[in-house]
C-alpha cells in the first residue's frame, strides 16, 4: 500500500484519533495535570471498556501518586468531563481478533510524522501535591 492509500484508508480513524488526543490532552491541560497521550497510549487503553475505567486504570500504572491526594473516581470524572465538554464521542473499544494478530506486526494507527506531535508544556502541579 503506497502512503497516499494508507493515508485515504486511514484518515476517519486518525480524524477520529486526533480528536479524542485534543480533547483528552486539552481536558488534562484545563486541569492542571503534567501527562499527555499520543496514538499509542490512547490505542493501549482502547481494549478497556468504559471511558472512565481507562482514565482511572492509566491513573492508576501511571500517575498512582495522585491517588494519595485524589480518589480515582474524582480524577477520571473531572477528566472525563472536561474531555466531553470539548468532544463527548467515545472511541470504542478495540477488540483484538486471533486471526488478525497472525498476520504479521500491527501496523501503526497514525504516522509517524502524526506520532511525533508533542504536547510537552510545562504545568503547575495540582494543588496538594
Amino acid at each position: 500500500m503506497n502512503p497516499s492509500q494508507f493515508d485515504t484508508y486511514d484518515s476517519t480513524q486518525d480524524a477520529e484519533v486526533r480528536a479524542q488526543l485534543c480533547a483528552y490532552n486539552t481536558a488534562f491541560d484545563e486541569l492542571g495535570l503534567r501527562f499527555r497521550w499520543d496514538a499509542r497510549t490512547l490505542a493501549s487503553l482502547a481494549t478497556i471498556d468504559g471511558e472512565e475505567a481507562r482514565i482511572t486504570a492509566y491513573i492508576e500504572t501511571h500517575h498512582a501518586h495522585l491517588l494519595n491526594a485524589y480518589s480515582a473516581e474524582f480524577l477520571s470524572r473531572a477528566i472525563l468531563e472536561k474531555k466531553n465538554a470539548r468532544y463527548p464521542a467515545c472511541l470504542p473499544v478495540r477488540v483484538e481478533s486471533a486471526p488478525h494478530q497472525s498476520q504479521g506486526a500491527p501496523q501503526p494507527q497514525m504516522s509517524s510524522r502524526r506520532e511525533r506531535v508533542s504536547y510537552d508544556v510545562e504545568l503547575p502541579a495540582l494543588a496538594g501535591i
